[in-house]
């Protein structure tokens, strides 16, 4: 394996694609109908029904009590041991960039191609960080990075393989990353129950309950190390808002089972969709679906006129990755494009 690493600059950082920015496409596409279609992130597009928030949560500094509910609910939901093991954040992506700061620099694998902030991020506090195709590359390092369900393609490993993987890091006081940001929804066992020395798991909420302008997302990991990482956070990390509205989703277990079974179907009205428009899926979750096309660019470049966003690969010009439409009417805009 290459050990020697990856250099990112300062306009390479600023290159990493994203989901979600319509600025751009606005500029380039001036003419294209309003409003946008933005299917160019895999965020739930029917959201978790925000219950009433206390006006005091908008106005008063979180209380301890209100963090524990949340770390309890956490808990509960993805089947860690107990609160002790849960650290609230605001957002998984500042926990993508706090756990790099928190060892000495150090050879770093990241399993890949996938969620490219993983890589930025370790390269960014100091370390020499290698991309490998295989998970069997990964055992030579001191960190190692997974992220299962895999974005932007789906790809996942028996709880088998990855247990074995985390406990074999553990053993020699090295670290994995495990990022399950797409487990929610999906038909995987999550290492969330599993968790001990050398395993840190990361799951996303904005994604799974069409809330990503809350802020929220969890680590989960041995009590020790998760005692680190809310030290490296800060007091009062998540809003009094996000931890009323975290707490109810969390412990919503109805929602979150119907969830999975509407979007999977959803997922599958994708793939005959995108079936019908000449491409082939290649990938994905029930949040996402990714496929190649004969003429990529081309269909990019027809959907952004028609006002809709996808996600492109510029190593992978053929690839596009589709999330979600929410409604009739956004079925249909996408369904006449690919038709």
């Amino acid at each position: 394996m290459d050990h020697s690493g990856w250099n990112f600059s300062a306009r390479e950082r600023a290159a990493i694609a994203h989901g979600g920015d319509l600025g751009g496409l606005r500029q380039a596409f001036p003419d294209a109908p309003k409003p946008w279609l933005d299917l160019s992130t895999g965020i739930n597009p029917i959201p978790y029904p925000v219950p009433p928030v206390e006006a005091s949560a908008w106005t008063r500094l979180p209380e301890a009590a209100e963090v524990q509910a949340l770390r309890t609910a956490a808990a509960s939901a993805y089947g860690a041991p107990d609160a002790a093991h849960i650290v609230p954040a605001p957002g998984t992506q500042i926990l993508i960039e706090t756990l790099p700061r928190l060892l000495a620099p150090t050879r770093v694998a990241v399993l890949g191609p996938t969620y490219a902030e993983h890589a930025a991020a370790w390269a960014r506090a100091g370390h020499a960080v290698a991309e490998v195709q295989d998970i069997d590359a990964l055992g030579d390092t001191r960190v190692a990075v997974i992220v299962d369900p895999n974005n932007p393609d789906g790809r996942t490993f028996p709880l088998a393989e990855r247990r074995a993987l985390a406990e074999s890091f553990g053993a020699r006081g090295g670290l994995l990353v495990a990022d399950e940001a797409f487990a929610d929804l999906e038909p995987v066992e999550s290492l969330c129950p599993h968790v001990g020395p050398g395993l840190v798991v990361l799951r996303s909420f904005g994604k799974t309950y069409g809330l990503a302008g809350l802020r929220l997302g969890f680590a989960v990991a041995e009590p020790g190390t998760a005692m680190r990482i809310a030290g490296a956070l800060g007091p009062w990390a998540v809003s009094g808002p996000a931890l009323a509205i975290g707490t109810a989703a969390l412990s919503d277990a109805d929602w979150r089972a119907e969830a999975a079974r509407a979007r999977a179907a959803d997922a599958a009205r994708l793939d005959r969709m995108i079936a019908r428009g000449g491409g082939q899926v290649v990938g994905g979750t029930c949040l996402f679906r990714t496929a190649d096309f004969p003429e990529g660019p081309d269909l990019y470049r027809r959907l952004a006129a028609a006002g809709i966003a996808v996600r492109r690969f510029a190593e992978r010009p053929e690839r596009l990755r589709f999330g979600l439409p929410g409604d009739k009417t956004s079925w249909c805009r996408l369904s006449r494009v690919l038709k």
